[in-house]
């Protein structure tokens, strides 16, 4: 069992940095994407790196619990960019910060975690459901 654990971890803990890596090439080349695409790619690939990173850590938990754990996450950090205090716009003026909270609230932003989220939940799901996750094991 620990040792699924273990593999477990390691599986989702790689789709999230490899989520995390397409996020910031979306960042990059955004401008060879389509406009659609380069408009809300990041902000919905931010919201899948969060579930499968909800994955890595509630292992144990059903996948749901990632589902709500990483929505709310992904709400109340948009939410708090309706809040703008020094200390906190200092945060966002680093780069890590910036990427982390986010700047200004944008309305389409909660579709775009929505939409991720659902995505890497099906994604999850099949995987498991279909065997494809066994290979990995």
């Amino acid at each position: 069992m620990i040792k699924h654990q273990f593999k477990s971890r390691i599986i989702y803990g790689a789709i999230t940095l490899l989520v995390l890596m397409v996020g910031f090439g979306s960042r990059k080349f955004g401008f060879m994407l389509p406009q659609f695409i380069a408009t809300f790619a990041g902000d919905t690939l931010w919201a899948m790196m969060i579930y499968w990173g909800c994955r890595t850590l509630f292992i144990l938990k059903k996948k749901y619990v990632s589902v709500y754990i990483s929505l709310t996450f992904s709400v109340l950090i948009e939410i708090s960019e309706l809040y703008h205090a020094p200390w906190i716009d200092a945060i966002r003026a680093t780069t890590i910060g910036g990427l982390i909270l986010g700047y200004d609230f944008y309305w389409p932003d909660l579709v775009c975690y929505s939409v991720g989220i659902f995505l890497s939940w099906c994604i999850d799901y099949f995987i498991v459901k279909n065997g494809i996750y066994k290979l990995f094991h």
